[in-house]
């Protein structure tokens, strides 16, 4: 009798339980702003809840912002070769179409599937991709691209592969990277002809010890050298503006906004100027205990003032998104001061002020 009791407990309590949220596309918008270099960067990915992504995406629109860039990663979508689930990847790219939102789509993240266990006694990372993956993960790429043809047309290639975490906790090598984008490239191309195809996305470092990281310039100009120039269509950059002002004159030994244009020079001398450039992270950091950090009030003078000299005098760049509009959840350091909104989409300062500056001359 108690058992049943029980049954009828449990049944009476499923009977009560709220009804799940039903989350619909909405209208199609259009995004309305006075810059259309506006971005931000994401990470809807890692989101459970679809009322966040599409409500998360409202607000990027909503603030006048007319690019994002997602984190997409193989991993997710690619089970075993050839298996492959796009139906979360549908979720974000559909809302972010549905507002308006050009996206740009980092791709990257190796399957264990796709690697070795173990290096010399080491396990393997999400990052280690070695020549005998770089198949595979030309395969996934074109996959993606065909799927999303006419929905996502920007694929950045790898993330920051100048860095050693980036690359495998291997030693970095710009001759491999470029083999990777000799292999992925045409096969995009295949898949989907009207695909931009990013390189670069190169972590700005001062560091020379290929061990741990390898200077930016110097990567772009020994990927030139291994036959990068006609494996993709334009270069990524990250450029983030440490504790300098916008318009701080670039130095190869200082990191600032004004770096980009190195990465331009060196384009320029391979007989790349025609290529466009995709700022696709950049930024500065209000936490009061980083060392690279400024106030909060100096860095939203700082956002808005980059994106005003990214108009005024780089007509090479097609975007300056900024690192990064939210985090699925509290990073509990100073990555949460790179942030526009918080985890459970409540706005920052710098959120309104950025909204207020990219609507002045719409209003």
């Amino acid at each position: 009798m108690k058992f049943l009791r029980l049954l009828v407990l449990i049944w009476l309590l499923t009977l009560a339980r709220p009804a799940s949220l039903l989350v619909t596309l909405g209208e199609q918008q259009i995004v309305r702003t006075e810059n259309v270099l506006a971005g931000v960067h994401t990470r809807f990915v890692d989101e459970a809840e679809e009322w966040k992504i599409k409500r998360g995406l409202e607000m990027v629109r909503e603030m006048g912002a007319p690019w994002v860039v997602e984190f997409f990663p193989w991993a997710y979508y690619e089970s075993a070769r050839g298996v492959y689930d796009w139906r979360a990847a549908d979720l974000i790219v559909d809302h972010a179409n549905r507002q308006g939102l050009t996206v740009i789509a980092r791709l990257g993240f190796v399957p264990a599937w796709a690697r070795p266990v173990q290096v010399d006694g080491h396990e393997t990372t999400w990052t280690y991709l070695d020549e005998a993956g770089v198949d595979a993960f030309a395969e996934f790429s074109a996959a993606f691209a065909k799927h999303f043809a006419g929905r996502v047309r920007h694929l950045q290639i790898w993330n920051e592969p100048n860095l050693s975490n980036e690359w495998g906790l291997r030693p970095v090598d710009p001759a491999a990277y470029t083999t990777m984008l000799r292999k992925v490239y045409p096969r995009i191309k295949a898949a989907n002809p009207d695909a931009v195809v990013m390189a670069g996305a190169l972590a700005p470092t001062l560091e020379r010890n290929r061990n741990a990281a390898l200077d930016d310039i110097t990567f772009l100009e020994e990927m030139y050298a291994a036959g990068a120039r006609d494996f993709f269509d334009a270069l990524a950059i990250h450029n983030y503006g440490m504790t300098d002002a916008p318009n701080a004159p670039p130095s190869p030994e200082r990191i600032n906004f004004r770096r980009a244009e190195l990465l331009r020079e060196v384009m320029a001398h391979h007989g790349d100027a025609t290529k466009p450039a995709y700022i696709t992270e950049t930024g500065w950091n209000d936490d009061p205990r980083y060392v690279n950090g400024v106030t909060p009030a100096r860095r939203i003078e700082y956002t808005l003032r980059a994106l005003d000299y990214a108009r005024a005098n780089w007509l090479w760049v097609r975007c300056v998104t900024f690192w990064v509009f939210k985090l699925p959840a509290p990073a509990q350091g100073y990555r949460d001061a790179f942030t526009f909104v918080t985890p459970s989409l409540e706005p920052l300062p710098i959120y309104e002020e950025m909204r207020n500056h990219l609507f002045s001359a719409t209003k």
